[in-house]
């Protein structure tokens, strides 16, 4: 085992688990990092197993920060051999049978809170079942490009620059009537009012391109 004072501190020699970082394993409170090689090497196994993505909510904690967050006086996560992993992307009962075939053997559930505790410690199992799922979480995909023909930013971008040229275009041939017969200066009322739908329709495609971007980033927040 190695201990750190912050995970900053930790040699890139001596990481050996490439699907995790030590900024993932480290004290949620302090920075610091206790790291267990076996507890690791079961933890990567079962990533392996599993063939996804885990999100580590907590991994080793201070003995300082255990007892900030209520943390049992012996827990496991002060042994850096303890770690509560989301089901957001898992099934928890396959989750649990690999975690088991990993090597963990102390295994906590917390439906309420969505995540699944696991450490190498004694064989022993604790907390509420999670309820039954309709089916199991479908192997991972790589996220599908959007389609340029269904953005909205484009489409709200399409509009402002159909609207803009529009107007401006309007504008160009009301000044070219002016200079004309008189015969033909009716038109140049109606071309007013075409004028001025095309300076609607450029401010609207604006809107919606505002609007596209501020809701991408919202969502990107999420």
């Amino acid at each position: 085992m190695a201990f750190y004072q912050h995970w900053r501190n930790v040699p890139k020699r001596v990481w050996s688990w490439p699907s995790f970082s030590p900024a993932e394993i480290a004290c949620r409170g302090t920075g610091k990092i206790l790291i267990n090689e076996d507890a690791l090497n079961r933890l990567q196994d079962l990533r392996t197993i599993l063939g996804k993505p885990m999100i580590v909510h907590s991994a080793y904690r201070s003995p300082e920060h255990n007892r900030a967050v209520g943390g049992a006086k012996a827990s496991k996560h002060m042994e850096g051999t303890a770690f509560d992993i989301s089901m957001a992307n898992h099934d928890p009962a396959s989750f649990i049978a690999a975690a088991r075939k990993a090597g963990f053997q102390g295994i906590g559930t917390y439906p309420r809170s969505n995540f699944i505790h696991i450490d190498t410690g004694p064989g022993r199992a604790w907390g509420d079942p999670f309820p039954a799922r309709a089916s199991s979480f479908a192997l991972d995909q790589a996220p599908a490009r959007e389609r340029l023909a269904d953005s909205r930013t484009l489409k709200g971008g399409g509009a402002a620059s159909i609207g803009t040229v529009g107007a401006a275009g309007i504008e160009v041939a009301q000044q070219t009537l002016a200079e004309a017969q008189g015969a033909i200066q009716p038109l140049i009322g109606h071309l007013d009012t075409l004028r001025w739908l095309f300076i609607a329709l450029a401010l609207g495609g604006i809107a919606i391109t505002i609007y596209a971007r501020i809701d991408d980033w919202k969502r990107g927040r999420r």
